[in-house]
């Protein structure tokens, strides 16, 4: 399989801050990587760089052979690129449902005029629109939640919520910026077993940004370990978990 994403001597400035340096990385179709780091590592700036939340200043994004470093986010999201965020971005006041239906409609074109007027082409994919929408519910355990307000949901079944929402978005890569944040450690567990099952059952790349090292290390076969905005290693959970630089960057120069 080649690779579906690769990144070429990417680099993203706030002021004097060097956040991304000369950052190198390729993503082949169909793999499952785990991208950490200690905090201010510059893990979240790479998903933002990836999905076009901020501009890149040197260096160039490739998706599924496509140059997509100066598209807009919105174009990114069409060419199959979904992801989730650090700190959820529901609609909460919105059913479970309602979230999800959002993203199904990316896929469909009805005029504005045909939605507000519930007429034309607007009814045809209504009910195609709910019954996907509650396959992917269905897929993250919430089906019995379908009609509840997002705000109202427990937190860990709000991030099961994001990730079914962003499913929703057909994409080629997934991005899941710490999806276990917050979880207690029986939640953390059942999120690994989603994710794999996700990964196996709808072939679909992900990267993973997590601290949780035992999520990262049950679930990835291929780590990238970033500080400083620079990558310091690459491989298999194990050798990147006992490389020098790793554990100088976690537990300090003693090591």
């Amino acid at each position: 399989m080649g690779g579906l994403l690769e990144l070429n001597g990417v680099t993203k400035r706030f002021g004097g801050i060097v956040a991304v340096k000369e950052l190198s990385i390729k993503v082949n179709e169909g793999e499952l990587v785990g991208l950490i780091g200690p905090n201010g590592a510059g893990k979240t700036t790479v998903f933002n760089l990836i999905t076009g939340l901020y501009p890149v200043d040197e260096g160039r994004i490739i998706f599924n052979g496509e140059e997509i470093t100066p598209l807009k986010s919105y174009e990114i999201i069409r060419k199959g690129v979904a992801r989730t965020f650090q700190n959820l971005r529901l609609f909460p006041r919105a059913t479970a449902l309602e979230n999800v239906m959002t993203a199904c409609q990316n896929h469909l074109r009805y005029s504005f005029l045909e939605a507000c007027l519930h007429m034309g082409r607007w009814r045809r994919y209504e009910s195609a629109i709910k019954d996907e929408s509650m396959y992917y519910l269905e897929k993250m355990g919430l089906k019995e939640r379908a009609f509840q307000r997002a705000g109202t949901l427990p937190y860990g079944h709000q991030r099961r919520l994001e990730i079914a929402r962003a499913l929703a978005l057909k994409p080629k890569l997934l991005l899941l910026d710490e999806p276990a944040a917050g979880m207690n450690p029986e939640e953390v567990a059942e999120l690994s077993e989603l994710i794999v099952d996700i990964h196996r059952e709808f072939k679909l790349t992900t990267m993973v940004i997590e601290h949780h090292m035992d999520l990262v290390v049950g679930v990835c076969p291929h780590v990238i370990c970033m500080n400083f905005g620079e990558k310091i290693a690459e491989g298999t959970p194990n050798e990147v978990m006992n490389h020098p630089e790793v554990l100088r960057a976690y537990l300090g120069e003693e090591v």
